[in-house]
């Protein structure tokens, strides 16, 4: 697993990335762990390509490991690159 920051616009803001596929967009960390089936066949689903696949977090102050587990296993499983978006909370 590899964490990047990414850009960000003038106001510190994360600026969605060019490239990228949203296949899932969840309201907080705490919806992939409640849903770790969907995470997983949402991911898996996704077939093969070449464009990274994007997961949005619409809202998280912290983000946990017990959390991401299930987003992280079925990232490990993918021959795509995922993309983890997390929006901050305003």
């Amino acid at each position: 697993m590899l964490a990047e920051p990414g850009d960000t616009d003038d106001k510190g803001v994360l600026v969605p990335p060019d490239a990228g596929e949203v296949v899932l967009t969840v309201p907080s960390p705490e919806a992939l762990s409640r849903e770790p089936a969907e995470v997983g066949r949402v991911i898996d689903r996704a077939g093969t390509g070449t464009e990274p696949l994007v997961v949005v977090i619409d809202d998280a102050e912290e983000l946990r490991e017990e959390e991401l587990a299930p987003l992280v296993h079925a990232a490990a499983r993918s021959s795509r690159p995922v993309i983890l978006r997390v929006i901050r909370n305003a």
